[in-house]
């Protein structure tokens, strides 16, 4: 199948729901794609696709889904998985970053002792929409002395110019579908 064929497949996979979670919003659910073995198979192949039989330390998934694509994208990639996880979650010591919601401040914290300087590293999550969790996450990885070899999504929401902050931070960003509005 080519290229065009795949992407083709992974937008059939994704569930689109208006108005959730409020008026307005269209909400973009890679579960639909998550339970079609197939779909998900070509996605993590295709996330992986650039990097495979390179070197790779860590896979960093975000909460909470990155964590389902980011487990099987360093099984892929023999690689080791980081969870990046909302305050409080993890039990050892960990570093920690505030960033922006829409309506407020949130937390993000990793193990201190997860990443080791200089360690390779990709970040993983669903999708990128206003990229505020993504750079946070690549500010707290960059923090403790991560190379972070590029940030990987399923799903663009280019609109929302999610992507342009992570280029800001020198974090190539690749994504396998986009969709227009938000």
């Amino acid at each position: 199948m080519n290229e065009k064929s795949v992407q083709q497949e992974l937008i059939d996979a994704i569930r689109t729901i208006p108005d959730y979670p409020k008026e307005g919003i269209i909400f973009r659910d890679i579960t639909t794609l998550l339970g079609d073995a197939r779909a998900f198979r070509r996605a993590v192949d295709a996330l992986v696709q650039p990097w495979a039989g390179s070197k790779v330390d860590q896979i960093a998934g975000i909460e909470a889904r990155g964590f389902i694509l980011g487990g099987a994208v360093a099984h892929q990639l023999s690689a080791g998985f980081v969870p990046i996880r909302k305050k409080g979650k993890l039990p050892h010591d960990t570093v920690r970053i505030a960033y922006s919601l829409e309506y407020g401040l949130d937390e993000m914290e990793m193990h201190k002792d997860a990443i080791k300087p200089g360690d390779k590293v990709i970040v993983v999550d669903d999708l990128i929409a206003t990229g505020g969790t993504a750079e946070a996450a690549c500010k707290l990885l960059q923090s403790i002395g991560a190379d972070i070899v590029a940030a990987c999504f399923i799903v663009d929401l280019p609109e929302l110019g999610g992507r342009s902050k992570l280029e800001a931070l020198d974090v190539p960003v690749r994504t396998l579908v986009e969709f227009p509005g938000h």
